[in-house]
């Protein structure tokens, strides 16, 4: 199994930055993918970004460019970064890390982005 914790997030104003970060834990061998998701108030569940254990990434049409990941293995976790720059209101979500275990999908708790003036 997967343990996942979230870090970051806040209140930004446009054209600001935040840094996400996501820790895993447990049995971090067998992880083949980790990204974030975010949901909007009365939006479905979207796909940020996506990065595989062999450093293929996929980043959403509205964030390539301004949003990057990043990984970090260290000892028995491996943490991922999503550095996300120039925001804009419509960033506004709650991010939720994830990672691929085999077919289990592991989920982080969720931290919420607000991009407000």
């Amino acid at each position: 199994q997967v343990q996942l914790v979230e870090s970051g997030g806040g209140l930004v104003q446009p054209g600001g930055s935040l840094r996400l970060s996501c820790a895993a834990s447990g049995s971090i061998f067998s992880i083949s993918a980790m990204g974030w998701y975010r949901q909007a108030p009365g939006k479905e569940r979207e796909l940020v970004v996506r990065l595989t254990t062999g450093g293929n990434t996929y980043y959403a049409t509205s964030v390539k460019d301004r949003f990057t990941i990043s990984r970090d293995n260290a000892g028995a976790k491996v943490t991922i970064y999503l550095q996300m720059n120039s925001l804009k209101p419509e960033d506004t979500a709650v991010y939720y890390c994830y990672a691929d275990w085999g077919k289990t999908r592991y989920w982080g708790q969720g931290t919420q982005v607000t991009v407000s003036s």
